[in-house]
């Protein structure tokens, strides 16, 4: 907190007494506060548009857009022009505080803000002291509770600008707010603005780059704030609001809020969200597999033969498509979250949620990162950023991967159709349980999680039912624009370092070519390619029939099929031989690639079409006797990968959303616990009661 000499000396800096910039070694800096539902981050990208970057805080899992914003400065010196010149054309940076009611609750969201008005903090980690001003967002329709927060950080002493949002509600409710003598009142510039439409813009800039310390000083107890707050607000509010509008509200809420009627609400506004994400995604994420399949083949066509072009089209084109797949769902996720909160609802929605959640240690928060994981748990867990409760936050990230990701589809397909060959219904009863298994093991893991090690006393969820808006597609763009940038820079490197090492033990060292494939491509070679049809036929049949021995022979003798061969005693139990722990151990890079890797051990092919599953149905092991695929082998591994902890880039955006890397190795080491119980009971029990 800065002492009234410091904030003497900012006073005179801003007002071109001082040194006016001289010897400053960072633009300006302008700390943006507000509580939550108040247009804050609307404002934001008005100010800053998409010149903006997102930043941790140190230690924390808690976000900070920083933007570079344009201030207009009525008189400007010649020095303040030169350091605003120097700092790169706008001399300020706005850093985006996340939204709290009041400084002093214990939250991690108040301990950020209080940290970084004191100094103590900043997005990326430099000393840099106090920031060089404040502006806080306050909500037109609901003054005297956004006063309490406007009260608390004018007694920080720093020059303070305060911006009246949602204006045009007001005017609607019939609410009208004396500008002028409010900013009399609190002793610091007061303007109004509508960030959604971009009225008042201009004068927002002009008042932060005047901003002044207050000469006013709120009372220093929270008792004396709140009717410091109050008074307030009805001095400067000239008329009260309109009563159509609130009752009009209170009407939807009923309906919204109501335990039967809401919830049912609830599941079809949800429903309708994952239909979307799981659905509509696939076309562009079906664009996207296509341009890189055809962008491998480019590669390997352009390039000699050799290791540069196998890690090339194979490691880093392969490992960065697998990452720009997920782009789709996750833009659409953050985009449909975007508008739902801006219209009001998601507010309600959490509320319902609460009912549904809370018996497992979970609050109505943690339901859109949850529905979420079903496409993919890497958007899913980022969405826990919203759970204002930390240990609840941890639970959340800690248990979203048990949802039946999108990633896991193609091991039910191939499980599914070998358990149920030619029987659909069983197969979508296989396909729901599947589900109804990985839903339900999440929810007992989040309530034994919120018994023991994150064990804490769940409050009551409080949150404010902000009114009713038209949503701007503008903030959902922007949201979803930056929402895609941090996965890819965070969570798109460790995934493409991930794919380039398992690519490179599937694929090293070489080795020479089993004598049966030899054999095969010598009698290829006495065949003619200018014979009869059927002579051609056959030539070609020899030729990828050697191609499978070798792909078959080069994925066993190669370092994932030795470490297959290393574990496969841990996973006998399960009744898994060599083959399916290969493919068990290179599907940590991705759950799907269990599929591709089977059908390329056992068969030789990449894809397994229906010729490949009929080929998987009846393969043996290397006794030459048993299926590899019996019936309590394909269920055991169905309820494995229901449970399983199968995919590497999850637990890397675990251990950065967590905290620290002791997280992900908990989320690893419970469900891979969890998984090989349940398949090991599924094994064992139908060995002993005699189904194979």
């Amino acid at each position: 907190m800065m002492n009234q000499a410091l904030a003497n000396h900012v006073l005179e800096e801003e007002s071109g007494a001082g040194s006016a910039g001289a010897g400053r070694e960072h633009p300006r800096r302008i700390a943006l506060l507000g509580n939550p539902n108040t247009g804050k981050t609307t404002l934001f990208n008005r100010l800053s548009g998409l010149r903006h970057k997102t930043s941790n805080f140190p230690g924390t899992t808690q976000e900070a857009r920083i933007g570079r914003v344009r201030l207009e400065r009525d008189e400007a010196s010649p020095s303040e022009a030169a350091a605003d010149s120097e700092a790169g054309g706008s001399g300020c940076e706005l850093i985006d505080l996340p939204g709290v009611y009041s400084l002093e609750l214990r939250q991690s969201e108040a301990e950020v803000c209080r940290n970084v008005l004191a100094g103590t903090s900043a997005p990326r980690g430099e000393p840099v002291g106090p920031p060089d001003a404040a502006c806080v967002v306050v909500d037109s329709t609901n003054l005297s509770r956004n006063m309490v927060l406007v009260g608390e950080v004018l007694r920080r002493r720093l020059p303070t600008v305060i911006v009246l949002t949602m204006a045009d509600i007001a005017q609607r409710r019939g609410l009208r707010i004396d500008v002028k003598r409010l900013g009399d009142l609190l002793g610091c510039e007061v303007v109004a603005c509508n960030a959604r439409e971009g009225s008042g813009i201009e004068t927002v800039r002009r008042a932060l780059a005047g901003a002044r310390i207050p000469n006013v000083t709120p009372p220093g107890d929270e008792a004396g704030l709140a009717a410091w707050a109050e008074a307030m607000a009805l001095e400067a509010t000239m008329q009260p609001a309109h009563p159509d509008a609130d009752r009009m509200t209170d009407r939807l809420d009923r309906v919204l809020t109501h335990p039967v009627a809401g919830t049912l609400i609830f599941a079809a506004t949800m429903g309708l969200l994952f239909w979307v994400i799981f659905s509509i995604a696939t076309v562009p994420m079906d664009m996207i597999d296509a341009l890189f399949v055809h962008l491998g083949g480019f590669i390997k066509s352009v390039l000699p033969p050799g290791i540069l072009n196998d890690f090339l089209s194979d490691g880093v084109v392969g490992g960065i498509g697998a990452t720009v797949i997920f782009l789709p769902q996750i833009c659409l996720l953050f985009f449909l979250i975007s508008i739902l909160e801006d219209t009001g609802y998601l507010a309600r929605a959490a509320f319902v949620a609460d009912r549904l959640m809370r018996p497992f240690g979970l609050p109505g928060h943690a339901f859109v990162p949850l529905l979420s994981s079903h496409a993919c748990a890497l958007p899913g867990i980022m969405a826990a950023r919203a759970i204002p409760d930390r240990r609840e936050r941890l639970a959340t990230i800690l248990v979203a991967p048990f949802m039946t990701c999108s990633a896991r589809i193609p091991v039910y397909v191939l499980m599914a159709t070998l358990l149920f060959p030619g029987r659909p219904g069983m197969q979508a009863a296989a396909f729901a349980g599947s589900y109804a298994v990985g839903a339900g093991a999440g929810l007992l893991s989040a309530l034994l999680l919120r018994r023991t090690i994150l064990k804490g006393q769940s409050g009551r969820m409080a949150l404010e039912l902000p009114t009713f808006k038209i949503p701007s597609i503008r903030t959902a763009l922007l949201t979803m624009y930056d929402r895609a940038m941090v996965f890819m820079k965070k969570a798109g490197t460790a995934i493409l370092a991930i794919c380039i090492v398992l690519w490179w033990l599937g694929s090293y060292p070489h080795v020479p070519p089993p004598q049966s494939a030899e054999a095969l491509r010598e009698q290829a070679a006495m065949l003619t390619t200018s014979g009869e049809a059927s002579e051609q036929e056959r030539r070609e049949a020899l030729l990828a029939e050697a191609e499978r021995l070798e792909a078959s022979h080069a994925a066993a003798h190669s370092f994932a099929g030795r470490i297959g061969r290393a574990v496969q005693p841990l996973f006998a139990p399960l009744g898994y031989d060599w083959q399916l722990s290969i493919g068990v151990i290179t599907s940590f890079a991705a759950r799907e690639v269990f599929v591709s890797t089977m059908a390329v051990v056992v068969t030789g092919q990449e894809e397994a079409d229906a010729s490949v599953m009929e080929r998987l149905a009846k393969a043996k092991r290397s006794d030459g006797e048993t299926l590899i695929f019996t019936t309590a082998t394909s269920w055991s591994l169905l309820v494995y990968y229901v449970l399983a902890m199968q995919c590497l880039p999850t637990l890397a955006v675990t251990a950065r959303e967590a905290g620290g890397v002791r997280w992900a190795l908990l989320q690893l080491a419970w469900m891979l616990l969890v998984a090989y119980a349940a398949a090991l009971a599924v094994y064992q029990g139908m060995t002993a009661s005699g189904i194979a």
